[in-house]
């Protein structure tokens, strides 16, 4: 067997390779070997079929799938004991690569295109200037993350009277046309009914100002809009409700109003546990602003991690095997169509760029990530999630469960890692280059980030 790399430019090569009978003869006879014990020919016991007749009925589908097989294996090991910094993956040369007679040729040759990484340089140092985007904590996002924690602690009170967004636990009774109560008719009891839930405006109103034992007569159809929603209401089947046309008597049991938690001292310890040491209005207030400001360090960080990747690109200088690559988009997307593939071409370049020079720093700069590390990550990335829901005090152990199961989701854990060895590149480029800190508002970034 015969392989060795031939160079067209910097980014692009040939790899020949000629694959002779000696290398491929004993594989075929062993295979047709066992194909010869096993087959069901008709006319002979198994095992006894003629040599001659098997290599006539399998060999020629054995050589090529043997064939094919040291293909692979000695491609991959020339491209690793070479250390070759490849782009894509192998593609078939459309013009060297000679026609092969599988039935009569014993020597065949083969030559495919590879694509090459280029040698980068990486420019970093402090004459090069980044703008860093620190986004300002305003008093109206205290305000409203002040309100969303009173409102998600909050809880319904009895009240004596409905208002438009009270809540009203009552009694139906079906009525029929006369307004007489239906024998055996549909009587739920203790159900619920949100007053602003009500799309009939004339039907809502009858419910506000309501006390506990007044009476509302109305149709629950015609309230709601909504069959599906009604059946739910009433806890009757869906045929039932298909064919209800009539009103209910609504009883009053109680009423319902939602208030927003007391901000003191004991919500405190519901939100960071018994041992806080947030104990005033105040000190809950400089929490929030100190939990704002560490969450809007992620949208900075992300914008700086796309204005570092767009200067990057633009002041490296880079030669890409632009025609390779695209050929090999088009073989492995099979998918996708030409245009498709034209259309994303720059993107595709752009993310390419950016992988090798995070490649380079990544090298130069011996930049790892480990396991310890990707665990802290997602922990942090599920106690993110629990403080959606306005759950702060989590046990280390559920974080930890939590991010497990995360990690064993194979994308998930290639995603995760990505992630931190991006962050980690980024912040070599923090160190390296003069960064210019501006402070603005919310509403400023926002528009920058459109």
């Amino acid at each position: 067997m015969q392989i060795n790399k031939e160079n067209i430019d910097n980014v692009n090569a040939v790899i020949n390779l000629t694959i002779e009978k000696a290398d491929y003869e004993k594989q075929v006879a062993d295979v047709l070997k066992d194909y010869r014990l096993k087959a069901n020919i008709p006319g002979f016991r198994p095992g006894k079929a003629p040599k001659g007749l098997i290599e006539k009925k399998f060999g020629t589908a054995v050589l090529v799938e043997e064939v094919n097989k040291l293909i692979s294996q000695n491609l991959s090991k020339f491209m690793v004991d070479e250390k070759l910094p490849l782009l894509g993956e192998p593609l078939p040369n459309e013009e060297k690569q000679k026609d092969i007679d599988w039935e009569k040729d014993e020597n065949f040759e083969f030559a495919f295109d590879i694509a090459l990484a280029p040698e980068i340089k990486v420019s970093l140092d402090k004459d090069n200037k980044y703008k860093y985007y620190k986004i300002a904590v305003s008093d109206e996002m205290v305000a409203q993350q002040e309100q969303m924690a009173a409102s998600q602690l909050g809880q319904n009170v009895p009240v004596e009277e409905a208002k438009d967004n009270s809540t009203i636990r009552g009694n139906f009774v079906q009525l029929d046309a006369e307004g007489n109560e239906v024998e055996g008719g549909i009587a739920p009891e203790g159900v619920l009914i949100a007053v602003d839930m009500i799309k009939d405006e004339e039907i809502k109103n009858s419910f506000v100002g309501c006390k506990k034992d007044d009476i509302v007569i109305f149709d629950p159809v015609k309230a709601y809009e909504n069959r599906a929603e009604v059946g739910h209401m009433l806890n009757i089947k869906p045929e039932e409700v298909d064919s209800l046309e009539s009103e209910f008597r609504f009883t009053v049991t109680e009423i319902l109003q939602f208030e927003n938690a007391e901000l003191n001292e004991e919500l405190f310890k519901k939100l960071y546990g018994e041992e806080t040491e947030v104990k005033t209005i105040e000190d809950f207030r400089a929490r929030i602003k100190e939990e704002i400001a560490n969450n809007l360090v992620y949208s900075s960080d992300h914008k700086f991690t796309i204005d570092t990747r767009d200067a990057l690109v633009e002041s490296t200088e880079m030669e890409l095997p632009q025609a390779f690559l695209k050929r090999w988009l088009i073989a492995v997307n099979k998918e996708l169509t030409l245009e498709q593939i034209e259309n994303d071409f720059d993107a595709f370049i752009k993310d390419l760029q950016w992988q090798l020079i995070k490649d380079e720093i990544a090298k130069e700069n011996e930049i790892q990530v480990t396991p310890e590390e990707a665990i802290e990550f997602a922990k942090k990335m599920a106690l993110a999630q629990y403080q959606q829901y306005g759950i702060h005090d989590v046990p280390e152990e559920q974080l930890e469960s939590f991010a497990n199961m995360m990690l064993e989701k194979q994308e998930e854990k290639e995603r995760i890692y990505k992630k931190l060895h991006e962050d980690k590149v980024v912040e070599v480029v923090k160190e390296k280059v003069t960064i210019e800190e501006t402070e603005i508002s919310q509403e400023e970034f926002n528009e920058m980030m459109k």
